[in-house]
């Protein structure tokens, strides 16, 4: 991942946790640990990518491998560390060396995806894990050592430390997916091919920008409609399939509450096209388990210009866009 492109997802999250508790510690933080610090560390990673440790940061984002150190200098009393991995990729973390006091309310939980203005990605819907399963509680664990690993690409951990010099170490390694599944892009543009294999699942790719998305290729085992259905039109009729696609755009990251654009449920080569003018657009893959489901599809960021604000594709512009 691209220092360019760390930077730019950074903005995205801080966008899009506006309104909430930890943006608050942005605008606290003193210059060296305040925002433009944190770009200006993403814009250096490029280069710095071989350390293997550095320290944590009260609000971050991970993306390689290695050691990542916390150690507070003041009451720290809302962090979180957004990580994020390739689409093909889990990521397995271990806390050691915490010096923490929980009895004085101090924590550390491990979460299995990301949690932006209170929206969890994945949903609830699409985890495999009950919603109270997806925490690891540092405090709630006997053992001095803590490890989890994430469903999908992205996890994030939360803490909150009272006392100065406390800490703790979180060690980050990347494992290879073989079936990716709820993925989190790291680029505003590329290409992607999700398959489910004969596996009762819902899989979602999430881009936090307002994009293109073209569909080349969708294989489906039964196909039923001959046709995109634009927002509701023919809805009951691709989720009784049991096996479809739908595009999906909003302003959060929980799909569950995320807006229809469109349904497909037939098998197709060729290209199908959508600008979805929303801070998030989405591509779920719902399958029955009886079949081999894939879909693929391109993607790129919209210009400004390009962003819909009037009817487009037979679509009303549900997202409000300034």
């Amino acid at each position: 991942m691209s220092a360019t492109l760390r930077a730019q997802l950074f903005l995205c999250l801080i966008s899009l946790l506006s309104g909430t508790g930890l943006t608050r510690y942005i605008e606290d933080n003193e210059a060296s640990d305040g925002l433009y610090s944190l770009i200006s560390l993403a814009q250096k990673r490029e280069s710095e990518d071989f350390i293997f440790r550095r320290p944590l940061r009260c609000l971050d984002m991970l993306a390689t491998e290695g050691y990542f150190t916390f150690v507070a200098s003041r009451p720290q009393l809302a962090c979180a560390a957004f990580i994020i991995a390739e689409p093909s990729e889990v990521i397995s973390l271990e806390l050691s060396d915490v010096s923490i006091d929980c009895s004085a309310g101090d924590f550390i939980k491990i979460f299995d995806g990301w949690v932006l203005k209170g929206e969890k990605f994945p949903s609830s819907n699409d985890h495999p894990l009950l919603p109270h399963e997806r925490y690891t509680d540092y405090c709630s664990s006997a053992a001095s050592t803590v490890s989890s690993r994430s469903s999908q690409n992205v996890a994030m951990i939360f803490f909150r430390i009272h006392s100065p010099d406390s800490g703790f170490t979180l060690a980050i390694k990347k494992v290879h997916n073989p079936f990716p599944c709820n993925i989190m892009s790291q680029s505003p543009e590329g290409s992607f091919t999700m398959v489910m294999p004969h596996q009762r699942r819902n899989c979602s790719f999430s881009i936090i920008y307002p994009v293109e998305l073209r569909l080349t290729d969708l294989s489906l085992g039964d196909a039923k409609s001959n046709e995109i259905s634009p927002l509701r039109q023919i809805w009951p009729g691709c989720s009784g399939s049991g096996d479809y696609v739908e595009l999906l755009g909003g302003n959060g990251v929980d799909t569950s509450k995320m807006f229809p654009v469109a349904d497909l449920c037939f098998s197709l080569s060729g290209l199908a096209q959508m600008k979805i003018g929303c801070d998030n657009s989405v591509v779920r893959l719902v399958s029955s388990g009886n079949y081999i489901n894939r879909v693929t599809f391109q993607y790129r960021l919209l210009d400004q210009n390009e962003i819909p604000k009037t009817r487009e594709n037979s679509l009303e512009n549900f997202c409000t866009v300034e």
